[in-house]
């Protein structure tokens, strides 16, 4: 750091974090709250109640409306507490939450639970489509959602963003496919915990990749972005 960017010579403040099990909760809240919604639509009336009219709280696709309306909502308070405790909003769920604004309001306003079951599809295909660009122009996008976690050769990011970006393909594809053949219930399951688990050992696949390619000492590494 040079006087002219820091003339008093202050570090620059650390990073916000929270606790880790306050992070997962932020992010696993919503989908938790969605499968149980879904499954006890009962419980949420009053918050759904609020948006959605009579026959569509006592339809058959009462429980996916009633979830999409929690999810809606629990999307924006996970959002909303992440900025409060860190001032900064993650790409991930910064997408996440407007996928889930947009296809949720689609489903609530045009009453057809097709948008939200679509959701998972689209937030795949754009994860996939934002690491292959990154990778494209030079930018690779896996060190900003794994927050800097991870320090790795300029051919580790290459080989697990190539990776990721084939896995998100599959999520995506195996999404429609569940959709679209099989009943709401089976779909929220897969959905939740089904992805959650896929992506656990996916993630646990690659544990050879990042020994393989880590860097002990990226400031002295010249393999890097």
């Amino acid at each position: 750091m040079n006087e002219t960017s820091n003339p008093a010579g202050v570090p620059a403040p650390a990073k916000a974090t929270i606790n880790p099990l306050l992070k997962l909760a932020l992010e696993l809240g919503p989908l938790l709250l969605f499968v149980l919604a879904n499954a006890r639509p009962q419980l949420f009336h009053p918050l759904a109640a609020l948006v959605l009219p009579e026959q569509l709280l006592q339809g058959e696709q009462a429980g996916l409306f009633t979830a999409t309306v929690v999810l809606i909502a629990a999307t924006g308070a996970a959002l909303a507490a992440s900025w409060a405790l860190l001032r900064r909003l993650p790409a991930a769920p910064l997408i996440t939450a407007a996928l889930v604004l947009v296809f949720g309001a689609l489903t609530l306003y045009l009453r057809d639970a097709t948008f939200i079951k679509m959701k998972p599809t689209i937030l795949y295909l754009c994860f996939s489509a934002a690491l292959l660009i990154g990778l494209a122009v030079g930018r690779p996008v896996l060190p900003i959602l794994f927050d800097q976690a991870l320090s790795l050769s300029e051919r580790g990011w290459r080989l697990l963003t190539w990776r990721w970006a084939g896995f998100f393909v599959v999520l995506a594809a195996l999404n429609e496919v569940v959709w679209r053949t099989q009943s709401t219930d089976v779909w929220v399951a897969f959905k939740f915990p089904g992805i959650m688990i896929l992506i656990f050992v996916f993630a646990l696949a690659q544990a050879p990749l990042l020994a393989r390619h880590r860097l002990d000492d990226p400031e002295k590494a010249s393999d890097h972005f």
